[in-house]
């Protein structure tokens, strides 16, 4: 992760900032303060419930830098609020796969399985996440909806994962 300040927002050399303007629609995020701008605008976005906007920026942003832990990690946040849960549970297992300590990661991939109707997986990934943060209510409460869902389907004879068959 770029771990550099922002831009100086004093004096303004419009030749420079047209000049950057111009890298930017052309896609170039090269430069790290262009990176940190655009995470900056990303994160942004995200905050105004952009979600769509936001994954497509940060989207970007990892292709330029794939190894930007903040970068996949509002990605996966982006991309599981824009309702894409597959890729989401992918860039969630990359932070698991990454540090496996991050009880967050294991939080949003469970909810992203829980989504994908993977429920095994996402009880496996809640109870991870409750036992790292215990003092996380969210995690236990998704954890016990997730549980509650295993044994419904357990009693009614249906497969623990997958759409219920009509």
């Amino acid at each position: 992760m770029w771990t550099g300040s922002p831009p100086h927002e004093g004096s303004c050399n419009h030749d420079a900032v047209e000049e950057r303007e111009q890298d930017h629609r052309e896609g170039d995020l090269a430069s790290p303060d262009d990176s940190y701008e655009w995470f900056r605008r990303a994160q942004m976005l995200l905050e105004q419930g952009n979600s769509d906007a936001a994954a497509v920026v940060l989207e970007r942003l990892r292709a330029s830098d794939p190894d930007s832990t903040s970068v996949v990690e509002s990605l996966a946040r982006a991309l599981f609020d824009s309702k894409r849960f597959r890729e989401a549970a992918d860039a969630f297992g990359t932070l698991v796969d990454r540090s496996p300590d991050d009880d967050y990661a294991h939080y949003g991939l469970g909810l992203a399985l829980w989504r994908l109707q993977d429920f095994p997986g996402a009880r496996d990934h809640l109870a991870v996440a409750v036992v790292m943060r215990p003092d996380r209510p969210e995690y236990a409460q998704a954890l016990a909806q997730v549980r509650a869902t295993l044994r419904a389907r357990a009693e009614a004879g249906l497969p623990e994962t997958g759409p219920v068959p009509t």
